[in-house]
C-alpha cells in the first residue's frame, strides 16, 4: 500500500481541467456512438432497415475507424497532441452533422463512414495525453474520471438524446451533439496548452518504421490482444440491447430513458471508486472482480423473461459496473505498457484494434441475431455466451500484460 501513496496527491488546477476536457471530449465520442444503439429501434423502421443492415452500419463506423487508426498511427508521435486532437476533433464534429442529415440507409452508412474516420482516432489521443501528464499511480483515478464520460452519456446524453427522438425524430440528436461539439472544439483551441514533450524523444526516421516497430515490439502483443477481445463481446450486445429490451421484455420505448438514466447515475457513482480501486489495491485484482461480475450478469440479462421495469433498471446498472470494472483498470494497465516516443502510435494501433474487432463482432451480431414473427430478437443469448468467452481469454491475456510490466519487457 505505500506504493500506492502517491496516488493520493492532489491534482493541480490545468491537471483537473485536462481530465474534465479529455472526460468531455469520451463523452462526445462515445455518445456518438452509444446512440446508434438505442435509436435502432426507430431508424431500422423509418429506413426500412434490416436487422443486417443495421449492423453494417454500426460496423461500417467501427471499420473505417480501425483503418483510420491504422493510417494515422506511424504520424500519432510526430505531431503536437494538441493539434492532432483538434484536427481530428473537427472532422468528427462534420460527420456527426453528416448523420444528422441522412434521409436513408445508404447516406447514413455514408456519414457513419466519415463519422468512424475521424472518431476513431480521438479516443486514443485522449489515452495518450492521459499517459503523458499523469504518473502511473495516479491513471486508475484519470481512468475512472475519463471512461465516466461512458456513464454521463447515459444519464445525460442517451435520455436527452431519447426525449428528442421520440418529439422531432431521431435525426434531432445528431443535430445536437454536432453543436456541442462544435463548443468543445473552441474549448481546445483556447484553453489546452500544447502536449509534445514526446516529440524529443523520437527516434524513427518514417512514419512506416514508427508504426513497423510498434507492432513489432512484442510486449505489445498480449495488450493488442485483450484490446480485441474484450471489445467484441461489448459490440456484439450493445447494438440489439434497446430492440432486446423493447421486444423480447417488454418495457415500452419510452421508458428507455429511465433504464438509461439509472444505469448511468450508478456507474458515474461507481466509475471513479472503481479507478481509485484500482490504484489502491492493484489494476489486475479489480479486473478480475469486474470480469466475473460482468459474466455472471450477462448471462442473467441476455436469459431474462419479462420482468417489471425496476428489474431490468437493477440488472443493466450492474452488469455496467462490471463493465466498468473491467475497462478502467485495463486501460490503467496498457497506458504503461508503450514507451512514451511510442505511447500515440501503441493507442492508435490499439484503438485501430479495437474498432476493427468491434466492426467483425456486429457484423457477426447481425448475422447471429434475428427477429422473429412475434417481433422478438432470437440467438440474444448466443451473444452473451460469446462475450463470457471473450471475457475469460480476455482474463490470461491481461496476467500476461501485468506480467511484462514487473518484468520490464
Amino acid at each position: 500500500m505505500t506504493a500506492d501513496v502517491p496516488a493520493l496527491t492532489p491534482f493541480s488546477r490545468y491537471q483537473k481541467f485536462v481530465v474534465g476536457l479529455l472526460a468531455t471530449l469520451q463523452f462526445a465520442v462515445i455518445i456518438d456512438f452509444m446512440l446508434m444503439a438505442p435509436l435502432g429501434a426507430m431508424i431500422m423502421p423509418a429506413l426500412s432497415m434490416s436487422t443486417r443492415q443495421f449492423g453494417l452500419v454500426v460496423s461500417a463506423y467501427a471499420f473505417s475507424a480501425g483503418l483510420s487508426g491504422l493510417l494515422t498511427a506511424g504520424f500519432a508521435d510526430r505531431f503536437d497532441r494538441k493539434k492532432l486532437l483538434l484536427f481530428f476533433y473537427s472532422g468528427f464534429v462534420i460527420g456527426t452533422l453528416w448523420c444528422g442529415l441522412a434521409t436513408s440507409f445508404e447516406t447514413l452508412l455514408l456519414a457513419r463512414v466519415v463519422t468512424g474516420v475521424f472518431a476513431g482516432v480521438i479516443g486514443s489521443i485522449v489515452l495518450a495525453i492521459a499517459a503523458d501528464l499523469f504518473a502511473p499511480q495516479s491513471r486508475g483515478r484519470v481512468m475512472g474520471v475519463i471512461q465516466t464520460a461512458f456513464a454521463a452519456s447515459q444519464v445525460l446524453g442517451l435520455p436527452v438524446g431519447l426525449y428528442l427522438a421520440n418529439h422531432w425524430g431521431w435525426h434531432a440528436p445528431f443535430l445536437l451533439l454536432a453543436a456541442m461539439g462544435a463548443a468543445g472544439g473552441l474549448v481546445i483551441v483556447l484553453a489546452m496548452r500544447p502536449v509534445a514533450d514526446h516529440l524529443a524523444a523520437r527516434q524513427e526516421h518514417t512514419a512506416f518504421r514508427h508504426l513497423f516497430n510498434t507492432l513489432a515490439t512484442r510486449r505489445h502483443w498480449a495488450a493488442f490482444a485483450a484490446t480485441a477481445l474484450l471489445t467484441t463481446g461489448g459490440y456484439m450486445l450493445m447494438p440489439f440491447s434497446s430492440a432486446f429490451t423493447v421486444n423480447n421484455l417488454g418495457i415500452d420505448i419510452t421508458s428507455l430513458p429511465t433504464v438509461y438514466l439509472f444505469t448511468g447515475l450508478c456507474t458515474i457513482v461507481t466509475g471513479p471508486l472503481i479507478g481509485r480501486a484500482s490504484d489502491a489495491f492493484g489494476k489486475l485484482p479489480v479486473f478480475y472482480v469486474g470480469s466475473a461480475l460482468t459474466i455472471i450478469m450477462v448471462t442473467i440479462y441476455t436469459h431474462l423473461p419479462n420482468v417489471p421495469l425496476p428489474w431490468v433498471v437493477l440488472v443493466n446498472a450492474v452488469l455496467f459496473v462490471g463493465i466498468f470494472s473491467r475497462l478502467i483498470p485495463f486501460q490503467a494497465m496498457v497506458a504503461g505498457v508503450p514507451e512514451p516516443s511510442h505511447r500515440g502510435a501503441f493507442n492508435a494501433v490499439s484503438s485501430a484494434i479495437q474498432q476493427l474487432s468491434g466492426g467483425f463482432a456486429s457484423l457477426l451480431a447481425g448475422h447471429i441475431v434475428l427477429i422473429g414473427v412475434d417481433g422478438k430478437l432470437q440467438h440474444f443469448d448466443v451473444v452473451g455466451y460469446l462475450l463470457v468467452a471473450t471475457t475469460l481469454i480476455a482474463g490470461y491475456l491481461v496476467w500476461r500484460v501485468q506480467r511484462g510490466l514487473l518484468v520490464g519487457n
